[in-house]
């Protein structure tokens, strides 16, 4: 039985839709990417997923259970915790309190505040600082410590590298093997196709809300990943 499961998922935005019909299954432990240019609906993905797009109940599946049809909040209580692209962090909070938001679950597990600050020390030298008042590659470590404060056994990442400089990408994805390393489950959404491909194990590739093509990343040809990210 998979971690995670999609059947047949469909979502909208008012009358738009932006999925169609999408099956996806992530293996507990594994580290799967979605790739896709953009509009081509990762984003979407994993806002169903995370609860913030309703969906069917049995659109979504976690664990063998049905869960297409809850919150936000009735995700992250049942271990699905998502690192939203831009960070979204709150710009009124400092970055101890932040980090401590992700914790209301009160869901048990590895990650505590001093877990979070050894896996990014300089959030701990910076825990008294607003949030806005840290570098991008800071926010985005304090995003994703936030998420692991739930302690959850599936972590969503959208566009961790976006407007990062590479030195700083490749820190906090030197970051990210620490976190699988403790048996996390991710789904890695990245417009990098080599960034994402390095860090998976699988991918799916989505071109207008349907899904263009999957497979293993290792030995996969990569001239097809890239016709199938452009639709060649």
């Amino acid at each position: 039985m998979s971690l995670l499961a999609t059947h047949q998922l469909s979502a909208f935005y008012g009358d738009f839709q932006a999925l169609f019909g999408i099956d996806l299954t992530v293996e507990e432990g594994e580290t799967v990417a979605i790739i896709g240019a953009n509009g081509a609906g990762k984003t979407t993905c994993l806002r169903a997923v995370a609860g913030a797009l309703t969906t069917e109940p049995n659109m979504i599946e976690f664990d063998g259970k049905p869960i297409g049809h809850r919150t936000p909040h009735d995700m992250v209580r049942v271990g699905i915790a998502m690192v939203p692209e831009g960070r979204r962090l709150f710009p009124s909070l400092t970055v101890e309190e932040n980090l401590l938001l992700g914790a209301h679950s009160g869901r048990p597990g590895p990650w505590t505040l001093e877990r979070v600050y050894g896996l990014f020390p300089v959030l701990k030298d910076l825990h008294h600082l607003p949030a806005p008042a840290l570098s991008g590659g800071q926010q985005q470590m304090c995003a994703v410590g936030r998420a692991l404060m739930s302690n959850p056994r599936l972590l969503l990442c959208d566009e961790l590298s976006l407007g990062l400089a590479p030195v700083i990408i490749q820190d906090i994805y030197t970051c990210l093997e620490a976190i699988t390393d403790e048996g996390t489950t991710v789904v890695l959404v990245e417009q990098d196709i080599n960034r994402a491909l390095d860090a998976s194990s699988r991918f799916y590739c989505f071109q207008e809300g349907r899904i263009a093509l999957t497979a293993p990343t290792d030995g996969f040809d990569r001239d097809k990943i890239t016709a199938a990210y452009f639709g060649l």
